[in-house]
């Protein structure tokens, strides 16, 4: 019902992205989406690279004054660095040329790719590997999200750890991370975040972290326990973990429950009022692969960016012998902007298992599906008067 295809290379001419199977009707607000998309170059530790690309979405099908129209979307992000001559003479698609690169970095897509596609440019690899990619699932992203957002779904990202730098929260005021260089609310652990961002930019190296999505207004009983691939915990892990840098991904108290007796580890139920409870968030709002109602809250380890300044040993591989990898432009830090991305990576995720779940082939019908779900739950244990 619900798919999406991204292409492009990090330095050729654009970005291109396709989403198949959203309903017709949705009102997009395309200032929003070129937001989301500035949002993601920012956050301190950025490289040169984000001061010469300005994202922004242009559609070329799937939409008409602004409204899909439940066709296939298309839509580009130009990358302006490819109008710079020696990168469009190396990344022309029909003339491109230029010096192999040889070095594989330890950590990167090089060699393993090399040795897949049977390349003796690592560059034929680390293009397409390069995560310039995630504009573009960013773009798609922000899109899925103003679907979502008429279903009353929302998605909220921030930094919890840098380096050995780390903050404790579950939740945090979107205001504050917005105001932080390095996306984390809390402002005192920030400045040490953006500190031990500029040691490891002095010192040649760079840093990692981990990052919190949380998602807000999800109903109960998206995703399924029926089959391995319908839960929803395997459907939002194996999304992050598609993406670039991610090395981990929780779901909410995760490898902590490990340590836990069961007593510890779970959601008790209660009432109030009339109506079940839970005292705590343990499960992280998925229970049996499926959506309980409350928020879903992920935790993701990012990597470290593998291109160091300061070279890892490797070795040349044609001229086989040992060498420095190789240097490329990069990052020092990606772990602000991962938050966007992972972000992005979540409201792709959601809205297959949504749409399965309400269906809909307007956004109207979506919403009328959803509010007679919402309905039946709401009725399903109405105490009534038992029948003699």
């Amino acid at each position: 019902m619900f798919r999406y295809l991204t292409a492009g290379e990090s330095h050729g001419p654009a970005l291109v992205g396709i989403l198949d199977g959203l309903p017709a009707h949705l009102h997009l607000d395309v200032g929003a989406i070129d937001a989301t998309l500035t949002a993601r170059q920012g956050g301190h530790g950025r490289g040169g690279r984000m001061k010469i690309e300005r994202d922004r979405v242009e559609f070329l099908a799937g939409l008409r004054g602004g409204v899909t129209l439940g066709s296939p979307i298309a839509v580009v992000v130009r990358n302006h660095d490819h109008a710079t001559p020696h990168v469009r003479a190396l990344m022309d698609p029909l003339s491109g040329s230029g010096e192999p690169l040889t070095n594989p970095r330890p950590g990167h897509a090089d060699y393993a790719g090399a040795l897949k596609y049977r390349e003796r440019d690592l560059r034929n690899v680390l293009e397409r590997a390069s995560a310039r990619e995630t504009a573009m699932r960013v773009c798609l992203g922000a899109i899925c999200a103003q679907f979502l957002a008429a279903l009353g779904i929302t998605t909220h990202s921030a930094v919890a750890r840098i380096g050995e730098v780390a903050a404790t929260f579950e939740q945090w005021d979107d205001a504050a991370v917005e105001a932080s260089p390095v996306r984390c609310p809390d402002l005192a652990i920030s400045a040490a975040m953006t500190a031990a961002i500029d040691a490891a930019k002095a010192a040649g190296d760079t840093l990692g972290g981990t990052v919190l999505v949380r998602i807000d207004g999800m109903p109960a009983g998206i995703g399924s326990n029926r089959q391995p691939a319908q839960r929803l915990d395997g459907i939002l892990a194996g999304a992050l973990m598609g993406t670039q840098t991610v090395k981990a991904v929780e779901v909410g108290d995760g490898t902590a429950i490990a340590g836990r007796p069961g007593s510890a580890a779970h959601d008790a139920f209660a009432l109030r009022d009339g109506a079940v409870v839970r005292a705590s968030n343990r499960a992280g709002g998925i229970e049996g692969g499926m959506s309980n109602g409350q928020p879903i809250l992920l935790r993701i380890a990012v990597k470290p960016i593998p291109t160091l300044m300061r070279a890892l040993p490797s070795v040349d591989l044609h001229a086989g012998a040992p060498a420095p990898a190789t240097v490329v432009r990069s990052d020092v830090c990606v772990v602000p902007a991962a938050g966007i991305v992972c972000e992005a990576m979540v409201r792709l995720a959601l809205v297959g298992p949504i749409l399965e779940k309400f269906g809909g082939d307007s956004i109207e019908e979506t919403l009328d599906n959803l509010a007679r779900s919402r309905a039946a739950s709401a009725a399903l244990f109405e105490r009534t008067p038992v029948q003699r």
